[in-house]
């Protein structure tokens, strides 16, 4: 589902630029700006070899990644202006005498704690003290297990991931979940590939592990021993981890078992002190995603060494934390991830300070944010569009010929249940218990996450809150959760930077917010995944086995086409892990296109800078994608993130849409034609 990505891999609001569904027929006023998609064209290219180089080629041409960047495109211009507006509101909070308490102290003192670089740097690890003489305490796997429940709550995880969400058979409870997890890398593969820069990547993580216990008062000889150690028990955990495409079942990835039975899963680790610690307060059930990893872990317990133990948790917290830090600590963590993003050069501090705020208090800025950037007009053009995307997918569910009448139905009933949230909250989060103060940028880190760590574990044994958001208005993303059979689409994801509403045709705003957004996350209620959820959130099967046999069978042909993509030499897109955001990515493109052809401009079929209004639909979605990246952060993605690369989010699903080849007239032999029997035909 199109959570967070960090990727953050989609749109944030910037300078009040908000789109709106504007037809072409009322532009009455000349428009002396280039046109939104015509500017971006590669003239050199044929759409029918390479559209996305095509659409977006002359851009990328004329625009390449800087230094600070690991990636340049729509996305990133969106979040410069977004920056820029950000840091207003920040510097003016921190100029004003507010009231203590109120939301513009907290932004203004996390503000200047983290501006002030010379206060970081005579701190040292100061703020840290507290809990590095927990870890220092480390005498067996009690106080380890007790430590790392500490540590979790201000922000550094270890051992494994743990959280309070929804149950997913039954989404009126909140319900505390077990998973894999304490990985220093990005994801377990990267232990285990023998390619020379994944060998390269685990020599840099050991200088890393060894440079960070160094600065924090470890000998040489001994931190590289330590480093040693903690990738071979790191190692050890990915073994025993599942590969990111067996993550997406959702059934084999919900075990349930009494908070009794943990014992028997794994018995070294004191699950009754390590729940009191980080605040469960359930007596009766949990959810495990993979027990088979804690039965592994419950044996690393017991044969590593407590040392090995207790210095992979002083590095971790610390690296956790080297944001917060000096310089040097923050430096030597840029080093080592510019493996994974490509960028050349670090963010400047006032970009990191908006990012850390952003992370503490992101809904807090979304309200004052809202104010000034995003109206109630604009809330409402988006709500029709969500409507019209609903109604074109009923459309399509109606003139499917492989789905029963029974199964139409039901997804009708789930289709219609849909919740749509547009803009911003209607209610905000209560910030007012969360301290925040002018004494060290590290204590405010620690305390922002301390509060959401006792606002999500406050959730257990009460009742769902479906109106809440986990995203703020400002953010260039959108999601949907099945546990709530809902869509979420930010102020932010909108965005085209440079043009007002009334400077977007129909056909562009379609292809970009229309497709790429809401068709995009409605489509994830049917995807792979999103579609074995029913209509109030709960898992569990509403398809006949004929119908779901028949679904998996025209799945496959996806997961085949995308595993065929090899953008970097010796690194394949993962079919099935990408597998739900590739049907969501085609079928937002036709839930668009069923939607745009209802619309005045599309009727009247008058062109624009040379283009027809389906030709500029297409271009308007691929506007959504345009950018390019650096190949580390490729290999990376390939590697960990379950969206495929951007071109490929173009090119990919344009192949199984009947209009694109009419539009463009693609012919058989072109590298952009694929033969009506191979083409993925889903939803």
């Amino acid at each position: 589902m199109s959570k967070i990505k960090k990727h953050m891999n989609r749109k944030l609001l910037a300078l009040a630029l908000v789109l709106g569904l504007y037809s072409c027929n009322n532009k009455e006023e000349k428009n002396t700006k280039p046109d939104v998609v015509a500017v971006n064209i590669d003239t050199t290219t044929n759409p029918s070899t390479d559209f996305f180089q095509f659409a977006n080629g002359g851009w990328i041409k004329n625009n390449p990644i800087p230094g600070e960047q690991s990636s340049w495109g729509i996305g990133n211009l969106v979040i410069e202006e977004n920056n820029k507006r950000l840091r207003e509101i920040c510097e003016k909070a921190a100029s004003s005498n507010a009231k203590q308490g109120s939301n513009d102290q907290k932004i203004g003192d996390f503000w200047t704690t983290a501006m002030d670089s010379a206060k970081i740097e005579k701190e040292g690890l100061s703020p840290l003290k507290i809990y590095l003489d927990k870890i220092n305490a480390i005498a067996d796997v009690n106080s380890l297990v007790y430590t790392v429940a500490e540590c979790k709550k201000v922000g550094s995880s270890t051992l494994f991931s743990d959280y309070v969400g929804q149950d997913a058979k039954n989404s009126e409870v909140m319900a505390y979940q077990l998973n894999q997890g304490g990985l220093g890398l990005p994801e377990r593969e990267y232990y285990f590939k023998t390619d020379s820069s994944t060998i390269n990547i685990r020599n840099q993580y050991l200088n890393y592990i060894s440079t960070i216990l160094t600065m924090s008062g470890d000998d040489a000889v001994s931190a590289n021993n330590a480093a040693k150690n903690i990738l071979a028990l790191e190692t050890k955990l990915a073994s025993a981890s599942r590969k990111i495409e067996d993550l997406r079942d959702p059934y084999k990835n919900y075990n349930k078992m009494a908070v009794g039975d943990l014992a028997k899963m794994s018995s070294n680790l004191n699950w009754t002190s390590y729940m009191s610690t980080i605040g469960v307060t359930t007596k009766d059930s949990i959810i495990v995603g993979q027990p088979e990893f804690f039965k592994a872990l419950n044996d690393l317990l017991k044969s590593v060494p407590i040392n090995d133990w207790k210095a992979y948790v002083k590095f971790n917290f610390i690296s956790d934390m080297a944001g917060v830090l000096p310089d040097a600590y923050g430096k030597a963590s840029f080093d080592f991830n510019k493996l994974f993003s490509g960028a050349k050069e670090r963010k400047p501090r006032w970009k990191r300070s908006i990012n850390m705020i952003e992370g503490a208090m992101g809904e807090m800025l979304g309200q004052l944010y809202v104010k000034e950037f995003f109206n109630e007009t604009a809330k409402k053009r988006y709500t029709v569009m969500v409507d019209a995307i609903k109604e074109a997918l009923k459309d399509r569910i109606g003139q499917l010929s492989w789905m029963s009448d029974s199964t139409k139905q039901k997804a009708y009933t789930k289709l219609a249940a849909i919740k749509s949230k547009v803009g911003y909250p209607d209610k905000w989060k209560d910030f007012s218990s969360m301290e925040i103060g002018k004494e060290s940028l590290a204590k405010n880190y620690m305390n922002s996450r301390l509060w959401w760590h006792n606002y999500e574990y406050n959730k257990l044994g009460k009742p769902v809150d479906r109106n809440e958001w986990d995203m703020y208005p400002q953010t260039y993303n959108a999601y949907y959760n099945p546990s709530n059979n809902e869509i979420v689409l930010p102020a932010g994801i909108f965005t085209i930077p440079g043009y007002r509403d009334e400077e977007v045709d129909d056909a562009v705003v379609y292809g970009y917010g229309g497709a790429s957004t809401i068709g995009h996350e409605i489509t994830h209620g049917f995807d792979d995944e999103g579609r074995q959820f029913d209509e109030k959130g709960n898992l569990v099967s509403w398809w006949t086995k004929s119908d779901e046999e028949t679904f998996n069978k025209r799945a496959e042909v996806m997961i085949k086409q995308f595993d065929e993509f090899e953008p970097v030499k010796g690194y394949h897109i993962n079919g099935k892990a990408t597998l739900g955001e590739n049907i969501a990515d085609l079928g937002g493109i036709l839930l668009g296109i069923e939607a745009f052809k209802k619309t005045t401009q599309f009727k009247e079929n008058k062109m624009i800078s040379g283009y027809t209004p389906m030709q500029r639909y297409f271009l308007g979605y691929s506007l959504g994608w345009l950018g390019h990246q650096r190949e580390e952060q490729l290999k990376n993605r390939l590697m960990t993130d379950v969206h495929s690369p951007e071109k490929y989010r173009v090119n990919g699903p344009f192949v199984d849409v009947d209009e694109f080849y009419s539009t463009f007239n693609i012919k058989p032999g072109s590298p952009m034609y694929r033969a009506d029997s191979l083409r993925v035909k889903i939803w």
